[in-house]
């Protein structure tokens, strides 16, 4: 484990962007918080403005980036393309047997397969940190994965002891209740294992002069955020711009940062939508609100005053909400593959 290392090499992208998307992300989090704590809308739903805001412009742009990583790149396209073909195909014929299953049943395991994407994106984030600055050896790997995974695990484990809550991942009732022994086990251990983690840095810190910033607000940020906006409110509002700001900001990074890698070497309509960030969001933010329009107006039946009047299809939903969901079903999935270091040579975030 290296010991001494210049300022550069220790954050993925650099210095500013790290402690803009990592901790920016966070603080932005909970300075929102305190504002709807200030205009008393921590006790209602989240107000249109946060759904457009955390929503649309984040989760769901967020979710479209992965087009960038796969889709509008096509020499990485063809590199893989049976992969990049086969998960929306079969994500949407699952999603079809699913659905026709139950409404519910389709949306409980949507729901089963997003928490696991949040939970891994986090862990993906210390991972990459690890390897940044040469982490190898296995004791403190097992402290910092327990902490990053107890960091999300537990307050997920806390909402699903005390249903109904005044919040839901997708739907009402998509998450199924567990005992209240879950909780009540896994909390001395989610207290251990956050102590560990930074009872290890500050040893390491004394001990060898190593410090792994950007890891320790990574996990920090986790562990206060899902805390915060979990266990310690019960509010539709908190959950939102604590779960959405932190896990889609960071992402939108990685993959512009990918995108400017790639920009070189692809053809004229992908260096002209990462021309510049504004040019790479406004894409997403464009791609986002035509899917939303269809959630809209086909599914949900709301916010005509963003996406105009409502559609009556409710004899085709079978086959409309699983096609809907196809784009992040997608992301959740790709995301497992994209940005392994095995076949991915030519990518060098984290090296």
């Amino acid at each position: 484990m290296e010991t001494s290392l210049s300022d550069t090499h220790r954050w993925l992208f650099s210095r500013n962007i790290d402690l803009s998307v990592f901790l920016g992300s966070a603080v932005a989090a909970l300075l929102l918080l305190a504002v709807g704590w200030q205009i008393g809308v921590l006790d209602e739903a989240s107000p249109e403005w946060t759904w457009v805001t955390a929503i649309l412009l984040i989760d769901v742009a967020h979710v479209w980036s992965t087009s960038f990583r796969v889709y509008f790149d096509t020499a990485e396209f063809k590199r893989r393309y049976w992969l990049y073909l086969l998960v929306p195909v079969f994500g949407y014929a699952v999603g079809v047997a699913l659905y026709s299953e139950g409404e519910l049943t389709f949306w409980r395991v949507l729901a089963i397969v997003a928490v696991f994407h949040f939970v891994r994106q986090q862990y993906g984030w210390v991972a990459l940190y690890r390897r940044k600055l040469n982490e190898t050896e296995s004791w403190t790997w097992w402290i910092d994965a327990a902490a990053v995974y107890l960091a999300t695990v537990y307050p997920l484990a806390f909402w699903m002891t005390r249903l109904p809550r005044n919040f839901n991942w997708f739907v009402e009732n998509d998450f199924i209740q567990l005992p209240a022994l879950v909780e009540t086990v896994l909390f001395p251990i989610y207290v251990l294992a956050l102590s560990a983690y930074f009872a290890k840095s500050i040893y390491l810190y004394f001990t060898r002069g190593f410090l792994n910033i950007g890891k320790d607000i990574v996990v920090a940020t986790t562990a206060v955020c899902w805390y915060v906006g979990i266990v310690f409110f019960n509010s539709d509002y908190a959950f939102t711009v604590t779960n959405v700001i932190i896990h889609g900001v960071p992402y939108f990074a990685l993959v512009y940062m990918y995108a400017r890698m790639r920009r070189e070497t692809a053809g004229r309509v992908y260096r002209s939508l990462s021309s510049h960030w504004i040019v790479f969001l406004a894409t997403l933010w464009a791609l986002a609100y035509v899917e939303e329009l269809f959630w809209s107006r086909g599914v949900w039946h709301e916010r005509e005053w963003l996406f105009g009047a409502n559609w009556e299809v409710d004899k085709w939903k079978m086959w409309i909400v699983p096609l809907l969901a196809v784009p992040q079903l997608t992301h959740y999935i790709l995301d497992g593959f994209i940005w392994r270091r095995r076949g991915n040579d030519g990518i060098r975030f984290g090296e």
